[in-house]
Order: structure tokens, then C-alpha cells, then sequence
């Protein structure tokens, strides 16, 4: 990303060719999101279309099957009428019923108990199973026909009426329940008097009719779906979803609400459309009432089939325009490469001076546009330069000297800290080693420790900026730090007595951050006070890393006044506290990946048992490892302490 960056700012005809490009290719944008907006309003509007043709040419074929039935039902009912004398022709007529209608899968002649005398039961009744057409008489004790829906339907509405699905019994197996779901037209029997005597039944197969409608397809993915009144599925290019569930049950497994609506709306026999999601994808449901029936047909389309071919289109469209940019990008590169050469010219030239070639001459121009200002200012540059190199050496004598004072400020900064090897000899339960690396001759990081009897007052800090004007702040802190840390006072009182100091006369602005702990070392407790620092790393036996939780308290010098909080564990005895600046955790290598936290708990991890300059020492080479060849972008200070188990 910097070298595109640093191509950028630094070539004219890359910078001009990528400006035109930019212009042309908002003109194109602008254009092709005019053109998107109108065109996918017209693919919609066909969309429209096509599923209204569809819906229509289902309704047709739909009601053309159905009055077929209800026709077949009327002619049966004739039949009945003029042989009510003759209760065995019935059977006849169930068989023709069948025989003439294909669509027709049962059909029923049944009547009021006791109608003909001394028969409780009779119900002539035909069925079609794979073109065989066979009869019989149902009704008995276990097949109580005039308590079914089929039957009392017609007989309480006193209407023809379509049933909701149901499954029958198979009286030739004993009375077992059919698999198959049947849906009967019933149109109720009367006699001269208007009084009810039975029912005339047509069975249609819900499977038989979503086959029917199957192949209307006006996209590949796209489907009818029939339901009843009580949503039921009576048609669905999912077989295994026929009456088993309804236009709702999706909603009760957590797809899109508005399915539900979809699902009132069809109840209700209003016609429309709405967006749903099915299944993951949207899909559009368009819907209309089945009249006479009660029930409600949809066409369901997946959005991908009506948009499919227009974003298709739509990004061959963005490709073409992106070849034509690069086109565009590589021409006009050209053209304003060309223009520039005599630029380049005089860019080598000017390079031969800087090496040292003061004769050089400077090729001469004639022209008096821009390039030809440039190239006389060159010529004045090259009689000014020798002047200028007297005052370089000058210069660079300064240099040298200021470079000798920082190493000797870089000797006395690392003389200030704490040497921490080899360990105490006299407190053999602590292990303590620290590492401090500044990025410049002079740093602003610290740390320091202070051993006054069992408790060992330790901080670690990070100036900011760098250099001398770190390094001094720095050498104050640490200063007054040790002062404070001879009155025995807590960390919190600590933390803020010296942000009351540093932010006295603190016209530079500068300030620390810092942690500063006290540790007893025959208790483990430790008391801390965090500001501003970043929080350390804590391992309990061979558990993994975890870093403390710390208040974020203000960084010191700051703001005169302000009040510290400070925190407790209780007790740090088998663990191990690693401390540690930003120089860590933001070192960055060439590509400028951070090391980063992770990394950071990734080495401590493998470090569960080693000692305080083990862990150090791993953590500078991990650390090293990431940089490679990279310059520290920051100081780098590291502290790590552990303290022994009790016995």
C-alpha cells in the first residue's frame, strides 16, 4: 500500500492518468446507476407480468379440473334422484362417475341411517387405484361414515362444499388409515320436502393436482402453491410438505415474519404480493383467490430468477467499464510520459550533480512553458551548490559533536537503571530481570525497583516521545519515584505525588505512563496502580497468560489534582508478572504488522516455568524475530518478576 502511495505522489503522469480515470469512472458510475435503476424496474415489471399470466392460466386449468368434478357431481346427483326406488343402481352410477372423469379418484353415494329400511349403513362407494375401479358398500360399526367431514359438512351448511384434507380408512385392510390424502366434494341430497338424506362425494388426490400444475414454471426455481382455508398445502412442488404442514409452520422455525402476513393475507382471499425470505434466499410470493373454493393460490419465484439475468448483465457491463479505464488509465500515461521526457532528462542531470559532478552541464531548452523555468533554475542551482557544500561541512562538523554527547547521554541514561543481574542473593524467592532498549541514542522508557525490607517497590514507565527531552523527563521520574518509594506509601499515593509534580510547570505538555507496584515478598500480596500503561501480563503455574485487570487512571503529568485508584491481588506467590512498554507490543516489522497482544501470550505460554531471564530474553528475540530488518519505531523496556510458591 506505501509503494502505490509513494508511486502516486511521486509520478505526474500516474497521478494525472489516475485523476482522469477517477472523473470518468464517476461519470460511468453515475450513468450505469441511472441505467440499473430503470432497468431493474422493468425487469420487475415483466416479472410482474409473466407471474400474473401464470397465476391466471393455474386458476383456469385449476377451475376447469374442479368444475369438471362439480359437474360430474351434479349428473350423479340426477342419477340418484330418479332411482331413489332402486338403492342397488347406485353402485352402477359410482363406477361411471369414475369411469368418465380420470380426475376422480372416489365416489361416494351415502345416506341417512335407516333411509331404506332396516339398513342403518348404506353407502355406495367406487375407488379408482391405478385405473382399476372397484366397489362396495362402507358403512358399519368401525366406519361410522355419517360423522365424518365429508358427510356432515354438506349436511350442516346445507351447500356444496370443498373439505379440508383428510385421510380416509381402507375398509379392504381392515380398517386401516390410508396414507394418501384425499379432498371431497360433497353436495348434499334432499327429498321432496327439503329434508336432508345423504350426500353425493367426489374424491380428488391433492398430490394428483400438484402435478398437475408442476411444469408452470415462468422461472426454473419457481413454484404454484394451493392452500385451504386453514392453510393448509394442497398443492406444493414440495410433495413432502402436502398436508403435513401449513403456510405458517416456516414461520414457527424463525424465517421471515413476513411469511405469516403472506399466509393471513391468502386466508383472508386477497390477491397481491409481498418479499419473503424462504429458506435463506428472498423470494417473491404473488397470490389470488381460487373462487367458489375458499382456497388461495401463489405463485412462489426466487429473486436470483428474476434478477439473475440483469445482474449478470450488469457485471459484464462493470468489467467492460473497468477494461476501458485501464485502457484509458495506460493511454493517457503514455501521452503525458512523453510529454515528459525532457523532465526526465534534467532529473538525470540533476543527479549527477548531487553525486558530486558539478560540471555537469545542464541540457539547455529553449521552451518557456513550465519545463523550461525548471530547467533554468537547475543551471542557477548548479552555480549556488559549491557555496553551499562549505557550510555542509561546517554542519556536519556540528553533527558529529552533537552525536558524541548523545552517546555519552546514552552511557549515563543506561547507568540509571537498576542492574538486575545477577539475582538478590538474599531473597532467594525472588526472580527478578528487566531489559531496556531505547529506539534512539536517549530514550524515554524506564524502570526501577526499590527493596526496602520485605517489600519491593518496582515501576516501569513510558515518556512520551523520544529522545533527550524523553530521556530527561524520564531521568526526573525515575528520581522521584525512588524518593517516594523510601516514605513507604502505597502505589495509588505514589502514582499521585507524581503526577502533582510532573504537571507542575509542564509547559511542553509531556507526560508518563506508568505502572507501579509494591509487593510483599513473604505474603504475595500485591498493590498496584496503573496510569495510563499498558496492563501486564500474569501466569499462574502452567496456566496461560492473562493480562491484569487494570483501572484506567490518567497518565502522569497530565493534569495537576487528579486522583489515583489503586488495586490489590492477593496474592502472587507461584506466579509470574511480566511488565512491559508499548515498544513491545507496537514494534512493527516492514510490512508495519504490529507484534502485537497475541504473539505476546503466545510466547509466555511456552515460558510457563522458565525463570525472570529466560522469559526476558525469549520475549527480546521473538520480539527481534518480528522487527527483522525494520528500525524500531519505539523504546522497548521489559520487566519480569517472579515470585516463589510458598512451601
Amino acid at each position: 500500500m506505501r509503494k502505490l502511495q509513494e508511486i502516486f505522489r511521486t509520478s505526474f503522469p500516474v497521478r494525472v492518468s489516475v485523476w482522469v480515470v477517477l472523473t470518468a469512472a464517476f461519470i460511468f458510475l453515475a450513468a450505469q446507476l441511472y441505467v440499473s435503476y430503470v432497468s431493474r424496474k422493468s425487469v420487475w415489471n415483466e416479472a410482474v407480468q409473466r407471474a400474473t399470466q401464470v397465476l391466471e392460466n393455474s386458476e383456469l386449468r385449476l377451475t376447469r379440473i374442479l368444475d369438471d368434478v362439480e359437474q360430474t357431481a351434479d349428473n350423479v346427483e340426477w342419477l340418484v334422484y330418479r332411482h331413489l326406488d332402486s338403492p342397488d343402481t347406485l353402485f352402477e352410477y359410482t363406477r361411471n362417475a369414475l369411469q368418465g372423469n380420470s380426475d376422480l379418484i372416489g365416489c361416494a353415494i351415502a345416506f341417512e341411517p335407516y333411509y331404506f329400511e332396516n339398513q342403518e349403513y348404506f353407502s355406495a362407494y367406487s375407488s379408482n387405484t391405478d385405473g382399476v375401479i372397484e366397489t362396495s358398500q362402507e358403512g358399519d360399526e368401525d366406519y361410522q361414515y355419517f360423522y365424518l367431514d365429508w358427510y356432515l359438512m354438506p349436511k350442516l351448511l346445507n351447500q356444496p362444499c370443498w373439505t379440508e384434507p383428510y385421510c380416509d380408512w381402507d375398509y379392504d385392510d381392515d380398517y386401516s388409515l390410508q396414507t394418501d390424502m384425499l379432498i371431497s366434494y360433497s353436495k348434499p341430497l334432499t327429498d321432496a320436502n327439503g329434508d336432508f338424506i345423504g350426500v353425493v362425494s367426489l374424491d380428488v388426490s391433492p398430490k394428483w393436482l400438484s402435478e398437475q400444475l408442476s411444469s408452470v414454471k415462468p422461472y426454473p426455481h419457481s413454484g404454484c402453491v394451493l392452500i385451504s382455508r386453514g392453510g393448509t398445502f394442497l398443492i406444493h412442488p414440495d410433495s413432502e410438505k402436502l398436508f403435513y404442514e401449513t403456510i405458517f409452520t416456516r414461520n414457527l422455525k424463525g424465517d421471515d415474519p413476513s411469511l405469516e402476513y403472506v399466509g393471513h393475507d391468502m386466508q383472508d382471499l386477497k390477491e397481491g404480493f409481498q418479499e419473503v425470505r424462504v429458506n435463506g434466499e428472498d423470494t417473491y410470493a404473488f397470490y389470488k383467490p381460487l373462487k367458489d373454493t375458499g382456497w388461495s393460490l401463489a405463485l412462489i419465484c426466487l429473486e436470483k430468477d428474476i434478477f439473475g439475468a440483469f445482474d449478470r448483465l450488469r457485471i459484464i457491463a462493470s468489467l467492460l467499464a473497468l477494461l476501458g479505464l485501464l485502457l484509458l488509465f495506460f493511454s493517457n500515461f503514455k501521452v503525458i510520459e512523453r510529454t515528459m521526457i525532457p523532465l526526465k532528462e534534467l532529473a538525470i542531470e540533476a543527479g549527477n550533480i548531487a553525486e558530486g559532478d558539478f560540471d555537469r552541464p545542464i541540457p539547455q531548452t529553449d521552451r518557456e512553458d513550465e519545463i523550461g523555468t525548471l530547467s533554468r533554475s537547475f543551471a542557477h542551482m548548479q552555480s549556488s551548490l559549491v557555496s553551499y557544500i562549505d557550510e555542509l561541512k561546517v554542519t556536519t562538523a556540528k553533527k558529529e559533536r552533537i552525536e558524541g554527547e548523545l552517546r555519552i547521554a546514552h552511557d549515563i541514561q543506561m547507568g540509571m537503571v537498576p542492574n538486575v543481574f545477577p539475582p538478590f542473593p538474599e531473597r532467594k524467592e525472588l526472580d527478578l530481570h528487566a531489559l531496556m532498549a531505547p529506539a534512539r541514542e536517549v530514550g524515554g522508557d524506564l524502570y526501577d525497583y526499590l527493596l526496602l525490607g520485605d517489600k519491593l517497590f518496582f515501576c516501569i514507565g513510558d515518556v512520551s516521545g523520544k529522545g533527550i527531552p524523553a530521556s530527561m523527563f524520564m531521568a526526573t521520574t525515575r528520581s522521584m519515584f525512588r524518593v517516594m518509594g523510601k516514605q513507604g506509601i502505597p502505589p495509588s499515593e505514589i502514582a499521585r505525588r507524581l503526577n502533582d509534580t510532573l504537571s507542575e510547570n509542564n509547559e511542553s505538555m509531556m507526560f508518563v505512563t506508568s505502572f507501579i507496584g509494591v509487593l510483599d515478598l513473604v505474603t504475595g500480596r500485591l498493590e498496584y496502580c496503573n496510569c495510563g500503561h499498558n496492563p501486564p501480563a500474569l501466569m499462574s503455574g502452567g496456566s496461560a497468560p492473562v493480562f491484569l485487570d487494570c483501572v484506567p487512571n490518567t497518565p502522569l503529568g497530565v493534569l495537576n489534582g487528579c486522583e489515583y485508584e489503586g488495586q490489590v491481588l492477593d496474592d502472587l506467590r507461584g506466579c509470574m508478572l511480566f511488565l512491559y512498554t508499548d515498544g513491545l507490543n507496537e514494534a512493527e516489522n516492514v510490512d508495519h504488522v504490529e507484534f502485537g497482544m497475541d504473539r505476546i501470550s503466545s510466547v509466555l505460554s511456552g515460558l510457563s516455568t522458565a525463570n525472570a531471564l529466560t522469559v526476558v530474553e525469549s520475549m527480546q528475540r521473538a520480539v527481534a524475530s518480528h522487527v527483522g530488518k525494520a528500525e524500531p519505531s519505539d523504546d522497548l523496556t521489559m520487566l519480569c518478576l517472579r515470585l516463589k510458591a510458598k512451601a
